[in-house]
């Protein structure tokens, strides 16, 4: 049963629990949620619940008392592990006795956990979810599905269905990449002759091939940085598809695949924010570093193809989005007939790219430290 906005007292609340249980972006795009908490609650303690895979996102993040992670199965060890970490976790959550629940993800593991914590009050999105699920919370805001708002102000009204309004200083994305990264990343560029804000950092891929802008384009437009006197970095991630689109995109530079400064497959998440964080402007993809680059105030040229840039893009940074005059776009699809191949992306010139660095450089030169 939904309960009216004016019964919630805040006074009454204790210790709240955010749960997002998505991939790293959808994670790292809740922290305005986590600020606007403490800043109008500052006596609460305010949890999260992630997927330890995610955890990068959160880690550190001045408004969290306690980061708690799910394992899945296999990062578990099994089946077995993985039950005995979730009655382990289960017992810690109950014994932080939460007087609120914010529960940022629609399925049911949320409502099985609300059910079993007992918070005084809980908050999820409504929506075409069964009975079972509406009824396991207090609140449930409501989706406005013709309109385009940022995934930022959708999460924040969580807030708002409680009676808790954001302000605009509260709606700023945070991310810390820590000491320890930081101090790595200055050694390395000073080892490779960078100077901290004197690189472009190219992050080509995503975990979602649908998402990638061809090897061929990516190493054309290194070229062209070269040319005009700039230092590349590019990175990526571990994965097999991700180093072998850079060995494609170094192959394809021949010899002057030696002025570029290669770090995919060898940073953590904390240690490729900390590179994001010390670039003077990213090119990338719609996937999380873009949302990192956003996070810590990086400028950023995007290039998006199936995905929706109101709701998706680079949030609150100097921009330039680069996509193709198509009237099928945005379809929300993988990729054309959900074939993970994105003609939209796959003819995006590199002179368009290009084009978009030059002018956000020099709309930021000197906004920089």
């Amino acid at each position: 049963m939904k309960i009216e906005t004016r019964q919630i007292r805040p006074a009454a609340i204790r210790r709240v629990l955010v749960t997002k249980l998505r991939h790293h972006g959808d994670v790292l795009l809740v922290t305005p949620v986590l600020r606007s908490l403490k800043r109008q609650l500052p006596w609460a303690e305010i949890d999260a619940l992630v997927y330890d895979e995610t955890r990068a996102m959160l880690a550190d993040n001045p408004h969290l008392a306690q980061l708690h992670t799910i394992k899945k199965t296999r990062a578990a060890g099994g089946s077995r592990a993985k039950l005995r970490h979730e009655i382990g976790l289960f017992r810690t959550l109950r014994a932080r006795d939460y007087d609120l629940v914010l529960h940022l993800t629609e399925h049911n593991r949320g409502a099985t956990l609300v059910r079993l914590l007992g918070p005084r009050w809980s908050v999820s999105l409504d929506g075409p979810w069964n009975r079972w699920f509406k009824r396991s919370f207090t609140h449930l805001y409501q989706p406005l599905w013709l309109n385009q708002r940022h995934i930022v102000e959708q999460n924040l009204d969580a807030l708002r269905a409680l009676g808790l309004y954001p302000s605009e200083e509260d709606k700023q994305l945070e991310l810390v990449p820590g000491t320890a990264a930081e101090e790595a990343t200055l050694a390395a560029l000073h080892a490779a002759g960078i100077e901290p804000g004197g690189y472009i950092l190219v992050h080509p891929g995503s975990r979602w091939a649908y998402k990638v802008w061809p090897a061929e384009r990516v190493a054309a437009l290194i070229g062209r940085l070269l040319d005009a006197g700039h230092k590349v970095v590019l990175t990526g991630a571990p994965d097999e598809a991700e180093r072998a689109m850079a060995a494609a995109i170094l192959a394809l530079l021949g010899p002057r695949a030696a002025q570029v400064h290669d770090r995919v497959g060898q940073l953590g998440l904390r240690e490729l924010a900390a590179y994001i964080g010390q670039a003077r402007l990213m090119v990338g993809v719609d996937s999380v570093p873009m949302h990192m680059a956003a996070a810590l105030g990086t400028p950023v040229v995007a290039l998006f193809g199936p995905s929706n840039l109101n709701e998706w893009g680079p949030w609150r940074v100097p921009r330039r989005i680069v996509s193709a005059d198509l009237t099928c776009l945005p379809c929300g699809m993988k990729g054309c007939g959900n074939s993970g191949y994105s003609e939209c992306l796959a003819f995006l010139p590199e002179g368009r790219v290009l084009a978009a660095v030059n002018e956000l450089l020099a709309e930021t030169e000197g906004r920089r430290p």
